[in-house]
């Protein structure tokens, strides 16, 4: 079989080959991708998605040129392997490997996890085409270790579930499916979840489940039609025409059979074929010139080569004799050298031992800190529960001292757990930044209104100076941004009495898509002496023992703000004199996104709900938490049943309608995320509010993934508790009617 490659493509390998040849250290490692790189690899990653293989191709073509011009290696390999997944599209394996082969040849010269992991990843494509496919998923287990990418694991989960559906492992397959609809990948999200309901369309037609496979055939054709996926196209109408048969709605499977038909002419035409079989006779016999050319070459080098034989002999024979010479000097020396790295040896060893002990026993206080702090949630939600029910009851005023003392510990307690659990986090990197679109003025003055009742109480104004030059929408993280300035602003606010707090955001530079910002929150509070601005940034620092007694808090918000900072890389910078306030700053580079409308007002406000007569489900283990959670809902007059583990919650939700569902995540059995996806293959209207103690290796994403609406952490504020609820029940049902 010949392998047509585009010339384009050879000369590319050809000029990278010899680049690596003639000096492999001229490459630099650290080289950043080209924006206009990344546009044109996020052009080719729409236009295979849409089957539009040409210009996809085109696209690699002019990334493949820029990363040459730049001997950037890194994108170079990358391209390779978009090359190769978009030939293994076309089903010719023959030049996908190829390309996998350029890949493998460069990465054996530079360290570079990512492109290990690409490289992984299509040799577990090619291995389950071979049908071998226990090699293929453990090869798919190899690359996810290598790379945390969101869309590279997103691919992998779709990948797999394809070879667990073709090992009929079918509850596998479906959960990673499942994982898929709702993904919020940044480049593919309408392309993964067309991809995962036409894998659950597939699963549930060999389970003869043709009323499921129906559904999920029609949502991936809209999905499909929505954005021009053509190949999905023909594939969900095959399916769809092979489920309604199933149902024996045959009319229907016709028309469906007729679409596909249809499909199959728009997308496979004869005069397409024709060009594309002309361009590869074009390209290869291009290719053949070249090559006899270049074989011409190199014959005129080896004639050359044969003049020169006579004296390279002679020089050859002086130089055997110098060496000689020098190999009596060189024995002495290397005499001393082998004891010396005897000696080295040993103590790499040793060093090397302790390194061990050190990362163990690192490993082995964030384990432990994260198990406690876990742990101590469940007893604590019982405490803030109970004092909670106890203040509403009337107490007595000797009573409702003490409980509002109770109250305050209690918070103080859940402040600190919530502390440690936020360091470890980001000291075991389980803490990533999302990119996402946000308003940045939003969220400022969510932070803001947020800490209004510590301002009033320690009689302080709060100031927002916003330049208005900030573009309106921005990438980033915006949930990582508020815990900055949630912690920047609240530190501020404890050291500030009669003055006041002010928080600047300005725009230092603009260019393109390229946002460059400048923050700085200040007071005139008691102000940082000059040995302690030393120490601040470190844990559990405050200053002094007596600012401590007489302010409170754990020490920890600067920490975590130097911590979170870092995920961004930037850094947090301090002026302070003492007794006239002090300064925080920082600088954060950031995109735009320039000519979207914003359309959502800046104000949040805070809504009134009338709970009478609602029904919910409490999914909890805990039998404490059960009747605090219960009483609870009671106060509001809400009426409730109680699910103690996942399948109660599944057969429960069967037989019954519940206007919402708390779901506790950590139950023995099955999980609350388990029980979730299950609930959602009958129930995908419920809101599902997950109710838990979030430990380290939780991750909200995969809540939402389960299809959870919400998250609600245990212990939790009542009035946060009755205002997810609210929103969730009564909100939604708003936005059902007008989307209706």
């Amino acid at each position: 079989m010949n392998v047509l490659i585009p010339y384009s493509h050879i000369k590319h390998l050809a000029i990278t080959w010899a680049l690596l040849c003639l000096s492999t250290n001229v490459w630099s490692q650290d080289i950043s991708v080209h924006k206009d790189v990344q546009l044109y690899f996020n052009e080719a990653r729409a236009y295979g998605n849409k089957n539009e293989m040409d210009l996809a191709l085109k696209s690699l073509d002019k990334a493949a040129e820029i990363a040459e011009e730049n001997k950037d290696v890194k994108t170079l390999i990358d391209t390779y392997h978009m090359f190769a997944q978009l030939y293994l599209k076309l089903d010719k394996v023959n030049t996908t490997k190829f390309y996998w082969d350029r890949a493998q040849v460069l990465l054996k010269d530079i360290e570079y996890p990512y492109g290990d992991a690409k490289y992984k990843y299509i040799e577990a494509i090619l291995l389950f085409k071979d049908n071998h496919n226990f090699q293929a998923i453990f090869m798919l287990d190899e690359a996810r270790k290598l790379n945390n990418d969101r869309n590279f694991l997103n691919n992998i989960l779709l990948v797999e579930g394809t070879i667990y559906l073709n090992l009929e492992k079918f509850d596998s397959a479906s959960k990673n499916f499942n994982s898929l609809i709702v993904n919020t990948d940044v480049y593919e999200k309408e392309y993964l979840a067309t991809r995962a309901h036409i894998g659950l369309a597939r699963t549930k037609i060999k389970l003869s489940n043709y009323g499921e496979s129906a559904k999920n055939a029609e949502s991936a054709l809209k999905l499909a039609n929505e954005n021009g996926f053509f190949s999905e196209v023909v594939e969900s109408n095959a399916l769809l025409s092979e489920s309604y048969e199933g149902l024996g709605r045959f009319q229907e499977a016709l028309m469906t059979f007729r679409n596909l038909s249809e499909s199959k002419d728009s997308l496979f035409t004869i005069e397409k074929v024709k060009i594309e079989t002309k361009t590869g006779d074009d390209v290869h016999n291009e290719f053949m010139v070249n090559e006899v050319k270049r074989l011409e070459q190199r014959n005129e080098e080896l004639s050359e080569s044969e003049n020169r034989a006579e004296i390279t002999v002679i020089l050859t024979s002086a130089l055997l004799i110098i060496i000689s010479l020098l190999a009596v000097s060189l024995y002495r020396n290397n005499q001393v050298k082998l004891k010396t790295n005897d000696l080295l040896h040993t103590k790499n060893d040793e060093l090397q031992t302790a390194r061990d002990e050190a990362v163990n026993a690192m490993e082995a206080k964030t384990n432990f800190l994260s198990t406690v702090s876990h742990e101590l949630r469940t007893p604590l939600y019982a405490v803030t529960g109970l004092t909670h029910l106890l203040l509403e009851e009337n107490p007595s005023k000797n009573q409702k001292e003490h409980l509002k003392a109770l109250k305050f510990s209690g918070d103080y307690l859940l402040n600190f757990i919530n502390d440690i659990l936020h360091i470890n986090k980001i000291d075991a990197d389980k803490l990533e930044p999302m990119n996402m679109e946000f308003n940045l003025k939003k969220v400022l003055k969510e932070v803001i209104d947020s800490l209004q009742q510590s301002a009033k109480e320690n009689n302080t104004n709060i100031i927002l100076e916003y330049d208005d030059s900030i573009p309106g929408h921005l990438m980033s993280d915006p949930l990582k941004l508020s815990q900055v300035f949630m912690n920047l602003v609240g530190n501020a606010l404890k050291f500030t009495k009669n003055g006041e707090v002010k928080v600047l955001a300005k725009l230092l530079n603009k260019e393109d898509e390229d946002v460059t910002l400048y923050f700085e929150v200040s007071d005139n509070g008691i102000g940082i002496s000059k040995e302690q601005q030393q120490n601040i940034f470190e844990g559990f620092e405050q200053g002094s023992i007596q600012i401590n007694r007489e302010y409170g808090g754990t020490g920890l918000g600067l920490t975590i703000v130097k911590s979170l900072l870092g995920l961004f890389d930037s850094k947090i910078l301090l002026k302070s004199e003492l007794g006239e306030g002090s300064t925080f700053y920082f600088e954060l580079k950031t995109k735009s996104k320039d000519g979207v409308v914003d359309d959502i007002p800046f104000e949040i406000t805070q809504k009134d709900y009338v709970f009478k007569g609602l029904h919910l489900m409490i999914v909890e283990d805990n039998k404490i938490n059960q009747v605090i959670t219960k009483k609870m809902l009671s106060k509001k007059e809400i009426t409730s049943d109680i699910a103690s583990n996942g399948m109660d919650a599944i057969d429960l939700a069967k037989n019954n309608t519940y206007d919402a569902i708390l779901m506790d995540i950590h139950m023995p059995g099955i999980s609350g995320e388990e029980a979730t996806i299950e609930i959602r293959k009958f129930d995908d209207i419920t809101p599902i509010i997950a109710l838990t103690a979030i430990s380290l290796d939780d991750s909200l994403e995969s809540f939402y993934a389960a299809g959870c609406n919400d998250v609600v952490t245990k212990p939790f504020k009542p009035e946060v508790f009755y205002q997810k609820i609210g929103e969730n029940i009564f909100d939604n049902r708003k936005n059902g009617e007008s989307n209706a």
